[in-house]
């Protein structure tokens, strides 16, 4: 299939083949009946990896049908730009008791008389270290005392009553990444979690001054955890002080970012391989934004691809295989806001993880990997 791909992609105008030719019009022909839905998202992010650099040939279609019968989404009517008292104090919540082992943490495991099992070892990204006798246990996401336990159960299977001790050298995965209007953004490490003013202040602080097109409109911030939880707080009242639930205590993972009032934004959610905020170019359209993220990942259902336009209080459930068809009626153009969602195949969580959603403000968003800001 990769043969044809390319040839497809490559032909040259003056061949049978048409002069340009959509990623919906070289998918559908790619496509045999019956693919399963691996093959297609698989096929998809091949096609949007080879074509996106020029997607600017997508041409506009209709706006998004405010009259769509849809039974999945409910959008709040609410046009508050903040998260609301209830929804800070969810979000506040103590963290969990015990640190979680993640991606690049250092342990020092010991074994009580056996020195050619002892060792440092690093977590993978895949949450695995590989041990002597026992090969790759998958740690990531345990608390220590988790971790012990499966390391003792796993050299139990060689050795009689095995004394193990693990020691964590280097919390590696203690961090957040601060994004958008701040001095230094990036990944900030921590021993003991920050508040968002705390924060802030470690990535240099707010921008200040500045004049023509340097000249930034501060006016909110968003905190993300996790694919569905999302907060935005009011920067100058957290500046002032008048509110200290504003001050959220971060977590590990935890994704702050701060836009300027004149950006426009659109957002790709949930399961796709690269979920966040895209800058909204002229003539954006829905396979653009699925483009931009990386196409759908192995766990996205394509028969609930959704978006949500919130300023006009409409949403959208459409099939991949749908969209990629030749009639651009489904393949809308974008506006300032737009939030595509793709769920987890075979759940029903997109109603409830939408409603909190309002105009401009409250999305979903991951975390697996921190996301920033794309443009491209």
């Amino acid at each position: 299939m990769s043969h044809r791909l390319n040839d497809m992609l490559t032909r040259p105008p003056s061949a049978s083949a048409p002069e340009s030719m959509s990623p919906a019009q070289l998918a559908q022909r790619l496509l045999k009946p019956g693919s399963s839905p691996q093959r297609m998202r698989r096929l998809i992010v091949i096609i949007f990896a080879m074509t996106a650099p020029a997607c600017s040939f997508m041409t506009a279609t209709p706006p998004l049908p405010k009259d769509r019968p849809n039974e999945t989404f409910v959008v709040n009517e609410k046009n508050d730009a903040y998260s609301t008292a209830t929804a800070l104090a969810a979000f506040n919540n103590p963290p969990p008791p015990t640190y979680e082992l993640g991606p690049g943490d250092k342990l020092s495991i010991t074994f009580w008389r056996r020195p050619e099992l002892s060792g440092e070892h690093v977590v993978g990204p895949d949450g695995y270290i590989s041990l002597p006798v026992a090969g790759p246990i998958k740690l990531g996401s345990l608390g220590r005392e988790e971790a012990h336990q499966a390391v003792t159960q796993a050299f139990a299977r060689f050795y009689e009553t095995p004394l193990i001790s693990i020691e964590v050298t280097d919390y590696v995965s203690n961090r957040i990444l601060i994004l958008g209007r701040v001095t230094n953004p990036g990944a900030l490490q921590f021993t003991n979690p920050p508040t968002l003013l705390e924060a802030i202040t470690l990535a240099g602080g707010l921008p200040v001054g500045g004049t023509g097109a340097e000249k930034a409109t501060l006016t909110r911030c968003a905190v993300f955890r996790g694919r569905d939880r999302v907060v935005w707080v009011s920067l100058k009242d957290l500046l002032a002080g008048r509110n200290l639930a504003l001050n959220l205590q971060l977590r590990a993972g935890d994704l702050v970012y701060i836009p300027d009032a004149d950006d426009q934004l659109v957002y790709a959610l949930g399961q796709v391989n690269g979920p966040g905020a895209y800058n909204l170019s002229p003539e954006m359209t829905l396979l653009d934004i699925i483009a931009r993220a990386g196409g759908l990942t192995e766990d996205g259902d394509p028969r609930q691809i959704t978006l949500v336009r919130p300023s006009e209080n409409a949403s959208m459930t459409v099939d991949l295989r749908d969209l990629l068809r030749p009639e651009p009626q489904l393949n809308v153009s974008l506006s300032q806001g737009d939030v595509l969602y793709v769920p987890s195949s075979g759940l029903g969580r997109v109603g409830y993880l939408m409603r909190q959603i309002n105009p401009v403000t409250s999305f979903l968003i991951f975390t697996q990997t921190f996301t920033g800001i794309n443009s491209d």
